[in-house]
């Protein structure tokens, strides 16, 4: 008999568990904004994203790829075209849906992750031509600055 008055317990328990675990993970993405940029041999990048209150996401990397063996003023020149035109733009960026399960923001439907939130650092997934994703680190900022490259 006591095995019995136990399985009950057993059952209630574990939709305890689970439940505590459902609901520690919010799927209600962060509100913010955040920017951050790459500065690699084979890619520049520039990223802005904001999500509102609403869960409104707007997003723009602009980028340049594929720039051969530039100078260093090359190079700087590249830079400061992408954060002129991002600052330039950034009005007219247009929000997108993303879904998002507490970690992984996707295109709804979608596999490839396009943002990762740990709780505490956003990070840009991007995806240039056939190359590996490219994961973007990004600060969280009061008000985007008009030149990623300036500021730490």
């Amino acid at each position: 008999m006591p095995a019995v008055r136990r399985f009950p317990f057993a059952i209630v328990a574990l939709l305890c568990i689970g439940l505590a675990v459902a609901c520690s993970q919010s799927t209600t993405p962060p509100v913010g904004r955040w920017e951050g940029k790459l500065d690699s041999p084979g890619a520049i990048v520039a990223a802005r994203l904001e999500i509102t209150s609403k869960g409104q996401i707007f997003v723009s990397a602009p980028n340049a790829e594929d720039f051969g063996n530039g100078s260093d003023e090359d190079r700087a020149a590249i830079r400061q075209r992408l954060a002129d035109g991002l600052a330039d733009s950034w009005n007219s960026v247009q929000p997108i849906s993303l879904d998002f399960d507490g970690k992984t923001f996707r295109k709804p439907g979608g596999i490839a992750p396009q943002l990762e939130w740990d709780g505490s650092q956003m990070t840009m997934v991007v995806y240039l031509g056939k190359r590996d994703a490219i994961r973007i680190p990004l600060r969280a900022v009061k008000e985007f600055s008009p030149d990623p490259w300036n500021n730490a």
